[in-house]
């Protein structure tokens, strides 16, 4: 009934707001539509969605993000309602999120959004996402379920993001920055525009020595793009880019007390891994020919590579059995492989009052997972040794994937415009272990193959020429993992078990908003609002509990299985003016409510869940402290309604620009997020947070051909220092005390004050 009562209330708030936009008489005088045009597409996001399109998007041009100055993902995405993200310590590696999809998740998992680098749907190590900064053309974040147009993964939607290309990346051009921990960046660019060619390269160095305890960071990325006008309908291009990246400890401490007293680690907290050595490289062929004035064919081949090695598990007692806590004390040496290789095709037709959209969407992905011991080590005190060298794992998972998509968009009236999308995906899991000590010295080879069906429907009306209401339903999923599929096939453990009938998690989203254009004392400003609801089923999680122990019969032995669900509703508004007397101004508010709708199978492990299992330790042994390090019990937990982990209720991001005289711009911006849970029992909070950020810049011409231009910049992450965390995590009893309180908490303190200043150069 309150979920209910919630929603009605958002009904009304956006109805009162569509009405207060709407401008007098606009229902009388309704917008006559153009030709109708097909804007959406998997290959290329330069088409503009314009008043047609019936979901919430939020777009950052190439202009945008430099004048950001930004030093990762999170400074640009904050100013778009809805986006969350989880921030590493090195400050560029990060986990998108958007209207509370998985939020409860971490360490190794998808993030529930789709990330699209120039076509090509991306899944990096971990679920994060390394994107070169310097490269980026646009970014655009499309909100609400969205697998009927880039299939697996796109739960709560994607993001897009298009890297530089063409004649206005010609020139010459140099950056130079520096900033608190020493953070050092710099950049070479030269390009090239001809009648019928162009083309760019570009060489950008990034390090820092970090805020945190051995967090250093490095990239050194080199990128490039051709493009070749064959005739005048039609051009071929070339893009490609290599990026050699280290990143150290992530910044986490274990616990409220160390957060305070030791927010750079150095005595404790080790993190769950270290030593990232990440080589990546991606290309993409690109053609796309204007078969007339109404039609146009794309088509995108692809291949990108990750190849990633990580120490990861720290270790708790040495082959001696003697508790460790060294820095260089882990336990495994991953070995992670990726290459995904992949084609697209579209077809595209406008005609006067119906659009179509047909695409083929082709991937082959290859996983190759080999780990090894990295130390000696034991598991418990009196536990068996495991030799450095032994091999921990190897396996292999091999993903063929073949889609049908299309959409059709229609005129339904003359000023109401209809949108269907369909897409039918076809997906061949197979799954190679060999054998090691763990599993018995057995091999194992599986498959399975998966079809999903994902749609949406959607509708547009014109409230005048500059107002518009929205509204759609659409379909999300995500395949299950060759761990989930086969994880007990790996493992000598008798509690851990296989499920080769796992389903595909789902999604179903929906939407109603409004746009609006409309001057307000003088300025230019765009208003938009919307409320939305996504439900999840066939969620999969551990039947014991997420990351809780496994050589239990508690909850029948450890499996995945489809024994979950959540919900998200949410209202969102942003505003946003064009310069005016010399001020502009962005504001986003996101409200949200997102809960667990079920998840009743959750045990919490309390002591050392590698040791041995106790199903009612006695009072003397619950108060013995060396009881817990080699002994573990766990305590049953129903989470249903629970409001799902770090998804705050409220979240605000505002920013004024000030142009006082030209080629100056001042900048400030308020970043204010309230509290919310740090773990699924609804017991230990994680605190809320108003900080303040300023940027200056100034640009000025310089003597020379023209566009010759110097940019100097000034940016103050968090002005007044406040500390707070970035990101609070609880799972367990993390220092095997017996109890599960705020000391247990996985915690990355925010470093306070950063500073960045630099220059640009261009000729």
């Amino acid at each position: 009934m309150l979920l209910e009562s919630r929603k009605s209330t958002a009904c009304v708030a956006l109805c009162a707001l569509a009405c207060a936009v709407t401008p007098a008489g606009a229902s009388e005088e309704p917008a006559t539509l153009n030709r109708i045009t097909v804007t959406d597409s998997a290959i290329e996001d330069r088409f503009d969605p314009g008043t047609t399109d019936p979901a919430s998007r939020a777009r950052f041009d190439e202009a945008q993000v430099e004048r950001q100055h930004a030093k990762n993902l999170v400074e640009i995405l904050r100013s778009a309602s809805g986006v969350t993200a989880d921030l590493q310590g090195d400050g560029e590696t990060i986990k998108i999120k958007l209207r509370g999809i998985e939020n409860q998740r971490f360490m190794g998992e998808k993030p529930g959004v789709a990330i699209v680098v120039d076509g090509v749907p991306v899944f990096e190590r971990t679920g994060k996402v390394n994107i070169d900064l310097d490269n980026i053309e646009r970014i655009e974040v499309l909100k609400g379920a969205a697998s009927y147009l880039y299939g697996d993964d796109a739960l709560a939607g994607a993001v897009i993001v298009t890297t530089r290309r063409g004649a206005g990346q010609r020139g010459l051009r140099l950056d130079a920055d520096r900033g608190a921990f020493g953070y050092r960046r710099h950049l070479l660019h030269a390009g090239f525009a001809g009648d019928a060619v162009s083309g760019h390269i570009q060489y950008s160095e990034r390090e820092q020595d970090g805020y945190y305890y051995l967090s250093s960071t490095h990239s050194r990325t080199w990128s490039g793009h051709l493009q070749y006008a064959l005739d005048a309908s039609s051009d071929l291009s070339l893009g490609f880019e290599k990026s050699e990246r280290f990143r150290d400890r992530e910044g986490s401490v274990t616990g409220a007390t160390a957060a305070s007293l030791d927010p750079t680690g150095r005595e404790e907290g080790r993190g769950y891994t270290r030593n990232f050595d990440v080589d990546l490289s991606r290309w993409n062929l690109r053609y796309s020919r204007d078969l007339d004035e109404r039609s146009q064919l794309m088509a995108v081949v692809y291949e990108y590579r990750d190849d990633t090695t990580f120490w990861s598990a720290p270790m708790r007692f040495d082959a001696a059995g003697r508790p460790v806590a060294g820095v260089n004390d882990y336990s495994t040496f991953n070995d992670y492989r990726q290459t995904q290789r992949g084609a697209k095709a579209e077809y595209r037709v406008n005609l006067e009052q119906i659009a179509l959209l047909a695409g083929l969407d082709l991937r082959r992905n290859d996983f190759d997972n080999d780990n090894r011991a990295l130390n000696r080590f034991r598991t418990t005190p009196r536990g068996a040794v495991t030799e450095a060298g032994t091999q921990l794992s190897d396996d292999e998972t091999r993903e063929r994937m073949r889609a049908l998509y299309g959409e059709a968009k229609f005129a339904l009236g003359q000023a109401t415009v209809g949108t269907v999308n369909v897409r039918r995906d076809r997906a061949d899991v197979d799954f190679d272990a060999a054998p090691v000590i763990g599993n018995g010295n057995r091999a194992v080879s599986a498959g399975r193959a998966f079809e999903v069906d994902s749609y949406r429907a959607g509708v547009t009306h014109a409230l005048g020429t500059s107002s518009t209401l929205f509204a759609a339903a659409s379909t999300g999923f995500r395949l299950p993992s060759a761990e989930q599929l086969y994880r007990g096939e790996t493992t000598t453990n008798a509690w851990v078990r296989s499920n080769h009938y796992l389903r595909p998690e789902q999604a179903i989203s929906v939407e109603l908003g409004a746009r609006h254009r409309t001057s307000l004392a003088g300025w230019d400003t765009r208003l938009a609002a919307s409320i939305f609801q996504i439900d999840r089923d066939d969620f999969i999680l551990d039947s014991n509990g997420q990351y809780a122990a496994t050589n239990t019969t508690t909850g029948g032995g450890s499996q995945f299985r489809n024994v979950g669900g959540a919900r998200s509703r949410g209202l969102e508004l942003e505003a946003r003016t064009s310069p005016h007397a010399g001020w502009a101004f962005e504001a986003a508010l996101t409200l949200l409510d997102a809960r667990f709708t079920r998840y009743d199978n959750f045990f919490l492990s309390l002591g050392n869940a590698n040791g041995a299992f106790v199903a009612d330790p006695s009072a003397a042994q619950r108060a013995n402290p060396a009881f817990w390090r080699s002994n573990y019990t766990v305590v049953a937990h129903d989470n249903t309604g629970n409001r799902i982990p770090r998804t705050p209720p409220r979240r605000l991001d505002v920013r004024a620009h000030w142009f006082p005289s030209p080629g100056w711009a001042f900048t400030g911006e308020l970043d204010a997020r309230a509290r919310s849970w740090a773990d699924e029992l609804e017991q230990e909070r994680w605190p809320g947070f108003a900080l303040f950020h300023a940027g200056a810049r100034y640009e000025t011409k310089l003597p020379g051909p023209s566009g010759t231009s110097l940019t100097l910049f000034a940016r103050v992450e968090n002005v007044f220092d406040k500390r707070h965390w970035l990101i609070a995590r609880g799972t367990g009893d993390a220092n095997y005390d017996g109890r599960y309180d705020r000391e247990d908490l996985s915690i990355v303190p925010d470093p306070g004050r950063i500073w960045r200043v630099g220059l640009s150069l261009r000729y």
